[in-house]
């Protein structure tokens, strides 16, 4: 067999991150899913192109599908830290960089990892 290559690799490690904050957030239904893997085909294109940009991936992954999510169904996800207020998506930070957060611009705090969404809402880690 052979071995799975680093493209393949950033590639799967973002749509398993991206998934487990879909999972915590428990909106991931089968035509969710479907959009997380339209976003690493496009990634896959994309940093084939630039593979310097392989560190971003996981970021740009979880920015794409709260858009298309955000077309379709609304927000998503939803800010856990605020408890008043109008409900707020939170952000992806760095929009273009490595490690990147979901973040709170309101309460001007990181929330949680990309891919940790579930231990920030009081969920238990992944394993």
């Amino acid at each position: 067999m052979d071995p799975i290559s680093p493209l393949e690799q950033t590639l799967h490690a973002a749509r398993a991150l991206v998934l487990a904050d879909l999972v915590a957030g428990e909106v991931a239904e089968a035509d969710v899913v479907s959009l997380v893997e339209d976003s690493v085909t496009q990634r896959r294109w994309w940093v084939e192109q630039w593979p310097d940009g392989a560190d971003y991936v996981a970021g740009l992954v979880a920015q794409d599908v709260q858009d298309a999510l955000l077309e379709r169904y609304g927000r998503w996800p939803l800010c856990p830290v605020c408890g008043s207020g109008d409900p707020h998506a939170l952000d992806v930070e760095p929009e273009l960089g490595p490690d990147p957060h979901w973040v709170c611009h309101k309460a001007g705090v990181k929330v949680a990892a990309v891919g940790a969404l579930g231990r920030a809402a009081g969920g238990t880690p992944s394993s």
